[in-house]
């Protein structure tokens, strides 16, 4: 294990220095030993061990434990300071096969300078939600922090009721977010905004480091990415649920999965979070709120100088980039080769049939593959006799677009009702439920033998209607 803290490094109003709180009784419950083995943290110890070290309690030797300052734009308000309240950077390890470095972190760890009179700890809840869906984003081939280990505590916290508390700890490329940039430029701290710029593009975008002028060009690159991970988001049917600056990752990670959820039946303007109470954040919102986020990380980034039609020009480009990466994704999903002119109205045709006929998103396209071999042939309607007539003289077999469009199309998603009812059975001290559902989540375009349970919609009485934030 190599940690090499750079942000450490940045000056002191960049972060608090802190160390975690100490807990009653760790116990480890989840340790990623693939994701450990790529990071050089296989060799630390057993279980008892690994819970010392990712609870907080035994300090890891050469971490620098920091809480993060950042601002952030929460439901289109303005909050000058917010920083890491539950969570302190331990520090970045190098991984040995290219060099690159990634932040752990662990989350629900205590308080900090920035907690704002919270108690900085976690419950078990979203502990357990962050690990499955952040793993299963992993295996679905979206960019996303990951989950290294997870513990209970042994202590209770107090939320809604009294529950058993948990730490995670989280892997990301870094922890900069939009909300990091607005911080310094809300302070008038031209200085900051400039270091910060220069340590984020050396991080994630190195190969711009001598680009005239910088900050347009990096704006550029993290518009690029923002709009490919949204039209990731969207063609699984994933709601982020609180898109605010400060949940919006400059590397073009997801990041903080709280009142998360996918969509079971189509609704385009689909809410989960209890906190989204006008829909600011709804399914078919998130694409603009993306480049809602971008330009103000483009305010942010104005102060340090620069031709405003630089940040115009970088930000105009947002929608086409979403546009075009959004119908690429579609036409794989549903098996179309090559490219037409009116593969968007087929797209669109295809929701709009999801829409009207409450079909369960995630399992039509598979359906759909499915009559590729005169399985439920027919069952489409008149989208399913369009979508023929488009796929009818391009070449490929029907056993192939099957294949294609299987390899695509994820049978098996964390859906809420199953995130709940890992989280439930957790909160009552089984941890059985979040093992075998995180298992068939590893795998999730292969059918599995067992799997069946984990890929069926909820039925009426296990539906999931609303999602809380962890706070």
């Amino acid at each position: 294990m190599k940690f090499d803290n750079s942000y450490a490094q940045l000056p002191e109003r960049f972060f608090a220095g802190i160390e975690p709180s100490r807990v009653p009784s760790p116990a480890l419950f989840a340790w990623n030993a693939d994701l450990a083995r790529e990071l050089g943290l296989d060799a630390l110890g057993d279980d008892a061990c690994r819970a010392g070290y990712f609870s907080g309690n035994v300090p890891l030797p050469g971490a620098q434990p920091i809480a993060l300052a950042y601002a952030g734009h929460q439901f289109g308000n303005f909050v000058p300071q917010l920083g890491d309240g539950r969570a302190v950077l331990l520090g970045e390890v190098i991984r040995a096969a290219d060099g690159q470095r990634f932040d752990l972190q662990l989350k629900g760890s205590g308080q900090t300078p920035f907690s704002r009179r919270g108690d900085g700890k976690s419950s078990l809840g979203p502990v357990v939600r962050e690990y499955l869906v952040s793993e299963a984003m992993h295996r679905l081939g979206v960019p996303t922090t990951r989950a290294l280990a997870a513990v209970t505590t042994g202590e209770t916290v107090l939320r809604e009721a009294r529950l058993p508390g948990g730490v995670l700890t989280r892997v990301a490329a870094s922890h900069i977010r939009v909300g990091t940039f607005e911080y310094f430029a809300a302070r008038r701290d031209a200085e900051a905004v400039r270091l910060l710029l220069e340590h984020a593009v050396a991080r994630h975008y190195p190969d711009i480091a001598d680009a005239e002028p910088l900050a347009p060009a990096f704006l550029g690159r993290v518009v690029e990415r923002q709009a490919a991970l949204v039209a990731q988001w969207m063609s699984l049917g994933f709601i982020h649920g609180v898109m605010n600056t400060d949940n919006t990752a400059v590397s073009g990670q997801t990041i903080d999965y709280g009142p998360c959820a996918f969509l079971d039946t189509f609704e385009v303007d689909k809410v989960f979070s209890s906190i989204d109470q006008f829909g600011r954040y709804a399914y078919d919102q998130q694409a603009a709120i993306a480049q809602w986020n971008l330009a103000r990380l483009a305010d942010s980034l104005l102060l340090p100088g620069g031709e405003q039609a630089d940040f115009e020009a970088e930000l105009g480009r947002f929608a086409g980039l979403f546009e075009r990466h959004y119908l690429d994704l579609m036409r794989r999903k549903l098996g179309l080769d090559g490219v037409e002119a009116d593969d968007w109205g087929l797209v669109t045709a295809w929701l709009q049939h999801l829409q009207d006929n409450a079909l369960d998103y995630t399992l039509s396209f598979r359906d759909l593959a499915a009559t590729l071999g005169g399985q439920g042939e027919g069952r489409f309607g008149e989208f399913e006799r369009r979508w023929r007539r488009r796929i009818a003289d391009d070449g490929v077999s029907p056993a192939h677009r099957r294949a294609q469009m299987d390899a695509v199309n994820p049978l098996y998603i964390p859906r809420n009702h199953l995130v709940e009812r890992a989280i439930d059975a957790a909160v009552g001290g089984d941890f059985s439920v979040f093992h075998s559902l995180h298992r068939v989540l590893q795998a999730p375009f292969t059918e599995q033998p067992d799997g069946a349970a984990f890929a069926s919609p909820p039925e009426p009485h296990e539906v999931v209607e609303m999602t809380f934030c962890g706070t």
